[in-house]
């Protein structure tokens, strides 16, 4: 397990100790130019205003990891290390460290100890916790549809497997989150091909709807197309539009992909499939997935899931 992890990602910006400031003679705190990351780290101001909320938060834990060189670090703060999806921007710090009794909480930081054996991985002085224990961890404590995100980019990475994290999982004595922990493991896909994809995953099931294939290959006129989302019995499609592949810095390449995609939704339709179209925002908000799909004529088929649809978009860990 975890054989291979992935490389860790490395500070977007970079990062300077008080004494090691880029303006000698004045303290940092008093250069407009600096932005203070945590007491006695900086980086520079403009780019951390730049900086979309994962990265503010990724370029945090390696300021953390400047000044305490000897932290483990776990939960969010390893999974944006090893890049699995982070939401937000996460408000604690969190370390794991196996000498302790009891876990413990400061300033912006927590720390959690485990009754079960752990193990860290090291890249480059930097040590957290294993890509499978970030996976369970992360699991009992995110909301469900993000947490069933993080364990599909896991699997995707291809140096776990859903059996490993089952097995990970049933040998811990930790009962927290033990619900919610079996009901990602049991859900977690590799075929899921983005966060998108996995949190529209989980409130296809909230709401109802059936049983549905991932990227499923569809012979029409003698060429091949993908769907993200497939239901073969109701003759319906659906697409998530995570809208990286139109380039809004290259017209030409924008351009080409919505006459490719406008080509592939015109043949899919003359070989009768009913196509469903939603963005990360109606995944979120629910109703426009929700309602893109009964436009195209999915069924519901089973119990709707009020109280987990309600909480969708809902993070308590993270602004």
């Amino acid at each position: 397990m975890d054989a291979d992890p992935p490389a860790f990602r490395s500070a977007p910006l970079p990062l300077f100790a008080a004494a090691e400031t880029p303006s000698p003679g004045s303290h940092p705190s008093r250069d407009p130019q600096l932005h203070r990351i945590r007491a006695g780290v900086y980086t520079d101001a403009a780019g951390w205003a730049a900086l979309p909320p994962w990265d503010r938060y990724l370029l945090r834990v390696h300021a953390f990891r400047l000044v305490n060189p000897d932290a483990v670090f776990s939960h969010e703060s390893a999974a944006t290390l090893l890049g699995l999806p982070t939401f937000g921007h996460p408000r604690h710090i969190h370390l794991f460290d196996e000498r302790r009794a009891r876990s413990l909480a400061y300033a912006d930081v927590r720390v959690h100890t485990s009754a079960d054996r752990r193990r860290a991985v090291e890249q480059d002085g930097i040590r957290c916790s294993l890509l499978a224990d970030v996976v369970v961890d992360l699991a009992r404590v995110l909301p469900p549809a993000f947490a069933l995100a993080v364990a599909d980019a896991a699997l995707r990475a291809g140096t776990i497997t859903s059996s490993e994290l089952l097995d990970l999982a049933a040998a811990q004595r930790n009962p927290r989150g033990r619900r919610k922990l079996d009901w990602v493991l049991a859900r977690g896909d590799r075929r899921s091909e983005s966060v998108g994809e996995s949190v529209s995953r989980a409130v296809m099931e909230w709401c109802g709807f059936p049983a549905v294939d991932l990227q499923t290959e569809h012979r029409v006129g003698g060429r091949a197309y993908r769907s993200d989302f497939c239901w073969p019995e109701h003759r319906v499609v659906g697409e998530f539009d995570g809208w990286v592949k139109y380039d809004r810095h290259d017209p030409d390449a924008a351009a080409s992909a919505v006459r490719a995609e406008k080509t592939r939704e015109d043949a899919l339709r003359r070989a009768g499939w009913r196509i469903a179209r939603w963005d990360y925002g109606g995944a979120l908000r629910v109703d426009g997935l929700r309602e893109a799909l009964r436009a195209a004529g999915l069924p519901v088929v089973s119990r709707v899931d009020g109280r987990n649809l309600r909480d969708v978009g809902l993070n308590p860990r993270s602004e």
